[in-house]
């Protein structure tokens, strides 16, 4: 197809930089011994497992469906964390993954008993922020996400072999060294006594200027520390800068500036747009008064915020 032929809206992947992302992330697992996971809640084009999946270990899912993606498409390690599981998921998630993360020690409680051939872990919360923003920040005050270390039991309770911990959003290794620091110091009186330590996500691993060395260190002080295998769940590294939104213009309306009316939402394809709310990185665009026309982009929705 010509690029200039797509019917819009549509996501265009860059076939070669993804590639580029994932042999960075490949040549970190070799030389670190670390076990990478792709993060589906920040890409789940399936397509392309089959690909990512020569390059990485496996998937990471947030819930029942992304843990059936993960296995019916890449087929590799499939870890499933969510912030509760109900009754009836549990079965199937002991078939289909091979760990489990729980959130809260009720939860590991309940549900442990009917684990079979899986690795449990718990999710903690270092409560140690290291970004600004509080929609994204695990450690935000009254988060819901992970354990606290005046709430986890002073005996490490039996069955679980991992630790989990999610903090970091789009950040340099620097954030993460800060943050294990703090972990360290609040939970590795109970290391010894486990197999894994997953990082989480939010590692920008692929961006240009990444401590990539300082990630690698730390790996390597945990893994001779501590015998552990640590896992990192990178989303938006693996596909970073390996594709874009193409939308098609449809109307141009006026009302105290001049409006381009799109078939792509902020709303439907880029929600992060809103929650964060940001300016997303427009191919060719400036910043107001320097180019020779200015527009606001709006979707064609009912939603009357839908504007990027």
């Amino acid at each position: 197809m010509r690029f200039q032929e797509l019917p819009t809206p549509v996501y265009v992947i860059d076939e070669a930089r993804l590639k580029a992302n994932l042999l960075i992330l490949s040549e970190l697992e070799k030389r670190s011994g670390c076990r990478i996971l792709l993060a589906q809640k920040a890409f789940s084009a399936f397509s392309l497992y089959p690909l990512i999946g020569r390059y990485i270990s496996g998937t990471a899912a947030s819930g029942l469906y992304e843990a059936r993606l993960g296995l019916e498409e890449m087929g590799k390690e499939n870890h499933v964390y969510s912030p509760a599981y109900k009754a009836d998921e549990i079965d199937e998630l002991c078939r289909i993954c091979s760990h489990v993360i729980f959130n809260s020690i009720r939860q590991f409680e309940t549900f442990f008993p009917r684990l079979s051939g899986v690795s449990a872990g718990l999710r903690i919360n270092p409560c140690h922020s290291t970004q600004s923003g509080a929609i994204y920040d695990p450690c935000a005050p009254f988060s819901r996400l992970g354990i606290p270390r005046e709430h986890f039991p002073a005996e490490l309770p039996a069955g679980v072999e991992g630790f989990h911990m999610h903090t970091l959003c789009e950040q340099n290794s620097d954030a993460l060294v800060e943050t294990f620091k703090v972990l360290e110091r609040d939970f590795s009186r109970h290391f010894r006594a486990l197999k894994w330590l997953n990082l989480g996500g939010g590692h920008h691993i692929t961006r240009p200027g990444y401590d990539i060395t300082a990630l690698e260190r730390l790996i390597g002080y945990i893994r001779d520390e501590y015998g552990l295998t640590v896992y990192l769940e990178p989303g938006e590294a693996v596909a970073l800068n390996a594709g874009r939104l193409v939308t098609t213009v449809l109307d141009i309306v006026e009302n105290g500036k001049s409006i381009l009316i799109l078939d792509a939402s902020a709303a439907c394809h880029m929600p992060d747009v809103l929650e964060m709310p940001y300016r997303p990185p427009l191919h060719g665009a400036g910043l107001p008064g320097e180019k020779p026309y200015e527009y606001r982009l709006a979707a064609r929705t009912c939603l009357a915020g839908d504007s990027i």
